[in-house]
């Protein structure tokens, strides 16, 4: 065997079975997802048929019987409105609740890895050559590496709707006040006293819960999750069995490794919000957040925020905690202190024409501007109507 790097397809069963390998990965990645390891792509298969899923492992042979993983990207093939409905790979898997579409390289052979996916999938005949990126960062190394694979293989990465995330990136000497302080600037004072307020309401207490721990805890957040507006409108977890079906898968096989965490805020001794998260090498991505919505006026969503904060500077915090936000979420809500812009791309794969692809997310794009000013002049007629009546 020859020494460099080979790309091989594999299906979610083959994949199964190379968590270790991928957790080995993952600690040496450029930036870890976490929905590229093999239990995300395992749970996946509650929602997309596993002939749709496709894994390419990038492989580096540093001797000549040993190899070793130094790239995923699981992708799912689509015919959608989304590719003007032609064929196009689709990544991450399940949009609604995964948080980036990047692949995993490992740091040290990061350009090569990047640079040997777009080669396989630029010479692949039977794979459409379009990607679907709907969450893609567009700032960091992982992002860098693949822009210049494409350059080298003459691809092409096209943007449309863009929004600014809130991350964590503690610095560091870094402690809970200290943090925040950077964090919120002015605004510091002011989010202290709030959260100072609701433990005055009653006894305010904040638990961790993992692994096991952590997926015992699940049914509790899926009932607070339902328990709202999500509830009433049947868009709740709880209410769509699919959906639900692949958090529980997820959650189970996220568990096995340790990786799952629910954070639950409790006031007088009663859940008022709860966090779902999942780790991947030094990061956590933040998937869900469910709250009381009678207990509002003590802003339980951003309070459960504050005292995970305090959590994390109390014992060792994550490298990087992405807060997973989407489009349209004001990030100014939050409060971790540092921004990634994200941005719904396309990447076409080898050398030619924006294609019908393109043209869907140009047109997706126009139409949502037009919806949100058409909402936002309706908005200032009814606050100007509001004040002629008074």
């Amino acid at each position: 065997m020859s020494t460099g790097i080979v790309v091989r397809r594999l299906g979610p069963a083959a994949y199964a079975g190379l968590g270790p390998v991928f957790t080995e990965l993952a600690r040496h990645a450029l930036e870890p997802n976490p929905h590229m390891a093999p239990a995300a792509v395992s749970a996946a298969t509650a929602l997309v048929p596993e002939e749709e899923i496709v894994v390419l492992c990038a492989w580096f042979s540093e001797a000549l019987d040993f190899e070793r993983l130094v790239g995923v990207w699981a992708f799912r093939r689509e015919r959608s409105w989304r590719g003007g409905f032609t064929g196009a790979l689709v990544a991450p898997l399940v949009p609604l609740y995964e948080v980036s579409s990047l692949p995993v390289v490992d740091r040290d052979h990061a350009t090569e890895a990047a640079r040997a996916l777009m080669r396989y999938l630029r010479a692949s005949r039977d794979l459409p050559h379009r990607l679907i990126l709907p969450l893609m960062p567009l700032e960091g190394p992982c992002f860098a590496a693949l822009a210049e694979a494409c350059r080298r293989t003459g691809s092409a990465i096209s943007t449309y709707e863009r929004w600014t995330r809130p991350l964590m990136i503690p610095e560091a000497g870094d402690s809970f006040e200290g943090y925040l302080r950077r964090a919120l600037g002015s605004g510091y004072k002011k989010r202290m006293q709030q959260f100072r307020a609701v433990a005055k309401q009653g006894a305010l207490t904040f638990r961790r819960s993992r692994g096991r721990a952590a997926l015992e805890a699940l049914d509790a957040f899926l009932t607070l999750e339902a328990s709202g507006w999500k509830g009433a409108a049947g868009t709740a977890i709880a209410c769509l069995p699919a959906h639900a079906a692949y958090i529980r898968r997820m959650a189970a096989l996220f568990a096995a490794d340790d990786a799952l965490l629910i954070d639950t805020l409790l006031l007088d001794g009663r859940s008022i919000a709860m966090g779902l998260l999942v780790e991947s090498g030094n990061r956590r991505h933040f998937l869900k957040i469910a709250y009381d919505e009678a207990q509002a006026r003590h802003s339980p969503g951003r309070t459960l925020a504050m005292a995970m904060l305090q959590a994390d500077f109390n014992a060792t915090p994550p490298a990087f905690f992405d807060s997973g936000a989407g489009e349209g979420v004001d990030a100014g809500t939050y409060v971790w202190g540092e921004r990634r812009i994200i941005a719904n791309a396309i990447i076409r794969v080898g050398p030619g024409r924006p294609g019908a692809a393109q043209a869907a997310a140009f047109g997706r794009m126009w139409l949502r501007r037009l919806r949100d000013a058409v909402r936002a002049r309706s908005a200032r007629k009814a606050r100007a109507a509001a004040g002629e009546s008074r």
